[in-house]
């Protein structure tokens, strides 16, 4: 009697993983979670103190359904100065988190049977939100001696009449890449020529370590115009459990966007909205520090990785993870179905450090880990890596 829609989709792996920790936790056992990409930071108090003053206020009640005005103002001042690109208000929708975001996008321009080109490895949600939204998602099978990016030549050998749009992650979760701009350029000419859109998925764009970060909407007009830049606050400002995130696109597809959440949730939480607009206005040495903080954590993690035996892994430039190549380990251990899956399982059993498989991003030979966490709970986690990877190494030797 349930919607067939259940019978195509997966639960969420990490979700199961964080809930897994919860409840180990929770019978008192003491678990590294390495898993979940969730600052390990508060939310700045400058910006608490705003959603804080618009309770007092009593800013309770319904408002616009793209968003607070002074709120969207704030991120057309932002997208400006800090991402070279130029959107009016009316191209601003507020969503409830950056996942709303990205599902409104895909109502708002796919219809049932249009293909969705989506690079492995992936974020663990496009593959599952493509399918609710009956479009039908296509992995493109990227290179790791390119740190998994994208390539113009690559994509165009995926375009077919049905594809509608690429769902393209910049910094990537699980890898950290970060595109320059001449890749970025040589993928939207490919997607001009073929009138494709683009869903930038820009969440970790604050959190990279190169020297400049490209948006792709600031490539040119014509690039803005079949683009939908999402973007949010959990990562950048910690408000994971806040539910914000948006979307820049143009003025038809934002209209789409916001006739489609009018029905669904109306607006986003008002309190969050505001807690957002105290963080882009007041916050930015909040979220400079906090970035800084990852660099020397990343920097930490990859010596240590340097170090060990039988791991390889794609160099982080931008978020906060660590994609480890364990294609070595794969040959020696002994596993059924998955070897991402059960490693990670065994993992958290024997030594109660919580990592995701490779698995849940579309290869299988590698595992995620988060440095967003202290770190002395990393580094005890990389030991105790350390110690099973032997383990294994030397009982099938």
């Amino acid at each position: 009697m349930l919607s067939k829609r259940l019978d195509i989709i997966s639960p969420s792996c990490t979700i199961g993983i964080s809930t897994k920790v919860k409840n180990m936790r929770q019978s008192g056992i003491d678990v590294i979670s390495l898993s979940i990409g969730e600052p390990d930071f508060n939310v700045p108090r400058k910006a608490i103190d705003c959603g804080i003053n618009s309770l007092n206020e009593n800013c309770t009640k319904y408002d616009l359904v793209p968003g607070l005005t002074i709120l969207r103002e704030e991120i057309c001042k932002k997208l400006l100065e800090e991402n070279n690109c130029k959107y009016s208000i009316d191209e601003i929708v507020l969503a409830s988190g950056a996942k709303d975001a990205i599902t409104n996008a895909l109502l708002a321009v796919t219809d049932p049977g249009d293909e969705v080109l989506i690079p492995k490895p992936y974020w663990v949600s496009y593959w599952e939100m493509t399918k609710l939204v009956n479009a039908v998602p296509v992995a493109i099978e990227t290179n790791k001696k390119n740190d998994f990016k994208l390539t113009a030549d690559l994509l165009e050998k995926y375009i077919n009449p049905k594809t509608k749009l690429l769902l393209l992650n910049n910094p990537s979760n699980p890898t950290g890449s970060v595109y320059t701009k001449e890749e970025l350029r040589e993928i939207v000419d490919v997607c001009i020529e073929k009138n494709i859109y683009i869903l930038a998925d820009e969440i970790y764009e604050r959190i990279c370590y190169n020297d400049e970060f490209i948006s792709i909407a600031s490539l040119g007009d014509d690039v803005k115009d079949i683009t939908i830049t999402v973007n949010g606050f959990a990562k950048s400002a910690a408000m994971t459990g806040l539910r914000l995130g948006y979307t820049a696109s143009n003025k038809e597809i934002a209209k789409g966007m916001s006739a489609i959440q009018g029905h669904l949730v109306s607006h986003p939480s008002l309190t969050a909205q505001y807690i957002g607009y105290g963080a882009l206005k007041y916050c930015k040495d909040d979220i400079d520090n906090m970035v800084e903080t990852y660099k020397h954590r990343r920097d930490l993690i990859t010596t240590k990785l340097d170090e060990m035996k039988y791991v390889n892994y794609v160099y982080p430039n931008g978020a906060f993870y660590v994609f480890i190549d364990l294609s070595q380990v794969a040959k020696k251990y002994k596993y059924n179905e998955s070897f991402s899956v059960e490693f990670c399982d065994e993992f958290l059993s024997k030594y109660n450090v919580a990592i995701v498989p490779g698995q849940a991003f579309g290869i299988d030979e590698y595992v995620r880990i988060s440095y967003a966490c202290s770190e002395e709970e990393f580094i005890e986690g990389l030991n105790r890596l350390e110690k099973f990877i032997l383990e294994i190494m030397d009982t099938n030797n």
